[in-house]
C-alpha cells in the first residue's frame, strides 16, 4: 500500500513546479472562500481591470500613449457605472415594485383557480385538502416576497452602507490596477519561482480563453438584453426593462437560464394579453431571439474560447454557483477551463508507478 501511495505521489508531484501550482490553487481557493466577502471590492476590481486591459491594449496598438489610453478606458468604465446606477437600477427597481404589487396578486388568483379545478379533473391524483395546503403555502411565500421587495427595514441599512463603500472603492481600485499593472504584476511574480514553465503554460492557455469568454459573455448579455428590450418595447409588453435584463442575464447559465426566464416572460404576456395573437407574437419573437442567440451569436463569440463538454459546464455551474452564488455562476466556465488547463499541463511521470526490479523480485521470494 505504501509503495502504491509513493508511486502515485512521485507520478504527480515529482516536479517542484507541480507543488507550487497546487499550493497556488489551494491558496487562491481558500482566500476567495474564506475572505471573499471582505475582499469583494478587490476581487471585482481585478476582474473589471482585466476586462478593461483589452481595451487599453487595443488603444496602444493604435499608438495612443499608455497614460492616455488608461485614462480613456477608465472614463468609459466610469460612465457605464454611472449610467447603470442612475438610469438602469431605478428603472429596474420601479418595475420590480410594480410587478410585485400589481401582478403577483393576479398570478396568485389565476394559479389558485387553476389548482382548485384539478381535483374535479383528476380526483384520483389530487384532493382539495392538498390544493388548500399548496394555496396557503403559496400565499405565505408571496406575502413574504412582497414584504421584502416593497419595504426596506432598518436591518438593511448596514447592507446599504456596504454597497456604498463597494461603489466608492471599486472605481479607485480599477484605476490603480490599470495604471500600475506592470508594477503589480512584477511584485506578484517576485513571490514565484524563477522556473515557471508549467505556470507560464497554464497562464498562456488560460489568458486567451478566459479573456475571450468573459468579454464575449459581456457582449452577449448586452446584445441579447438590448434586442429583447427593443422587441418588448415595440410589442407594448409591460416591464420591458426588467424582463430584458432577466433575459440578458439568463445567458450566464447555458441550457438552463433560457428555460427559467421563459416563465416570467410568458406570465407577464399572458396576464397582459391573455390567450391570443398578441401573446403568441410575444412568445414567437422571444423564441426567435433565443434561437439566434444559441445558434448564431454564441458560435460567433465563443468559437475558440471554450471547449468543454456540456456535462462539465453544468457541473461547474452547479458547483461554483453553490459556493459563490451569482459570481460563481458567472465565472463557472472560466474556472472549469482553468481546471482543464491545469490538468493538461500537470507534469506526470508514467514510470513512477513501476516498482524497481529488485523490489519486485524480493517480493516474490
Amino acid at each position: 500500500m505504501l509503495n502504491v501511495l509513493k508511486g502515485w505521489f512521485n507520478a504527480w508531484f515529482s516536479d517542484e513546479e507541480a507543488v507550487y501550482l497546487l499550493f497556488l490553487l489551494l491558496a487562491g481557493f481558500a482566500v476567495v472562500l474564506l475572505f471573499g466577502g471582505i475582499l469583494a471590492p478587490v476581487l471585482a476590481a481585478l476582474v473589471v481591470a482585466y476586462l478593461m486591459q483589452g481595451l487599453v491594449t487595443a488603444l496602444n496598438r493604435y499608438r495612443v500613449p499608455p497614460v492616455l489610453s488608461v485614462n480613456l478606458v477608465f472614463l468609459v468604465f466610469l460612465a457605464a457605472l454611472v449610467a447603470v446606477l442612475v438610469v438602469l437600477m431605478p428603472l429596474l427597481w420601479r418595475q420590480t415594485v410594480l410587478l410585485v404589487r400589481d401582478q403577483l396578486p393576479d398570478i396568485l388568483r389565476t394559479t389558485e383557480t387553476w389548482l382548485r379545478s384539478l381535483p374535479e379533473r383528476y380526483p384520483e391524483m389530487i384532493s382539495m385538502e392538498q390544493v388548500n395546503t399548496l394555496v396557503t403555502i403559496a400565499q405565505r411565500e408571496l406575502a413574504q416576497l412582497g414584504q421584502s421587495v416593497l419595504t426596506l427595514s432598518l436591518s438593511s441599512i448596514p447592507n446599504m452602507l456596504e454597497i456604498l463603500v463597494f461603489l466608492v472603492l471599486l472605481p479607485l481600485l480599477v484605476f490603480f490596477f490599470l495604471k500600475d499593472r506592470e508594477k503589480l504584476v512584477g511584485w506578484v511574480l517576485g513571490f514565484l519561482p524563477e522556473r515557471r514553465r508549467i505556470l507560464s503554460h497554464v497562464w498562456q492557455e488560460m489568458d486567451q480563453q478566459i479573456a475571450n469568454y468573459v468579454r464575449g459573455k459581456a457582449v452577449e448579455i448586452l446584445l441579447v438584453g438590448s434586442v429583447t428590450f427593443l422587441a418588448f418595447l415595440l410589442l407594448g409588453l409591460n416591464y420591458a426593462v426588467l424582463l430584458a435584463v432577466l433575459v440578458g442575464l439568463s445567458v450566464l447559465i447555458p441550457y438552463i437560464g433560457a428555460t427559467i426566464v421563459t416563465v416570467p416572460v410568458a406570465a407577464v404576456a399572458y396576464l397582459q394579453f391573455g390567450w391570443g395573437g398578441d401573446f403568441a407574437l410575444v412568445m414567437v419573437i422571444y423564441g426567435v431571439i433565443q434561437f439566434i442567440d444559441g445558434n448564431i451569436l454564441v458560435p460567433l463569440l465563443f468559437s475558440e474560447a471554450v471547449n468543454l463538454h456540456p456535462v462539465a459546464i453544468i457541473t461547474a455551474i452547479l458547483f461554483f454557483g453553490g459556493v459563490w452564488g451569482f459570481w460563481g455562476i458567472f465565472f463557472a466556465i472560466p474556472l472549469a477551463t482553468l481546471l482543464k488547463a491545469v490538468i493538461n499541463a500537470w507534469p506526470k511521470r508514467s514510470d513512477a508507478w513501476r516498482l524497481p526490479a529488485g523490489e519486485v523480485e524480493g517480493s516474490k521470494e
